[in-house]
């Protein structure tokens, strides 16, 4: 598969698709303009990865996603969740898929939606706190 990618920049986030090196990356700000021209070729790119051939001829290979957001507003977490949620199926479908959620260690409440978003998809993350 192909790398997707989107530059950072003042309202989009820094997404990094890498099937190929197993890197997935989302970090910055989100709250573009059109959530959906962002998300819907992201929850695509991930829905083809899962159903893809890599991950069942490699089943010991673990995938983690880096979630490093300073800010999202309403309409991205929506997405963020449908994304989680991909994740968390890739997950019950026996991948060995794992959930960095990184937090400025100012930033309580950022840990606080990574907590929500953990119970609601019913699926642990891994908590990682960047001091400043």
């Amino acid at each position: 598969m192909e790398k997707f990618y989107i530059e950072q920049s003042d309202k989009t986030p820094r997404i990094l698709l890498d099937a190929e090196n197993m890197h997935f990356e989302f970090s910055g700000t989100s709250r573009p303009e059109n959530v959906r021209d962002v998300y819907y070729p992201v929850i695509e790119y991930l829905g083809n990865f899962f159903k893809g051939d890599f991950l069942k001829k490699k089943p010991e290979v673990k995938v983690r996603f880096k979630f490093s957001f300073e800010y999202f507003n309403s309409s991205s977490a929506k997405f963020i969740y449908d994304i989680l949620a991909l994740i968390k199926k890739a997950k019950d479908d026996n991948k060995n898929v794992e959930i960095d959620w990184h937090f400025l260690e100012t930033d309580e409440d950022m840990k606080e939606v990574g907590e929500e978003f953990s119970d609601i998809i019913d699926m642990p993350f891994n908590y990682i706190m960047i001091k400043e």
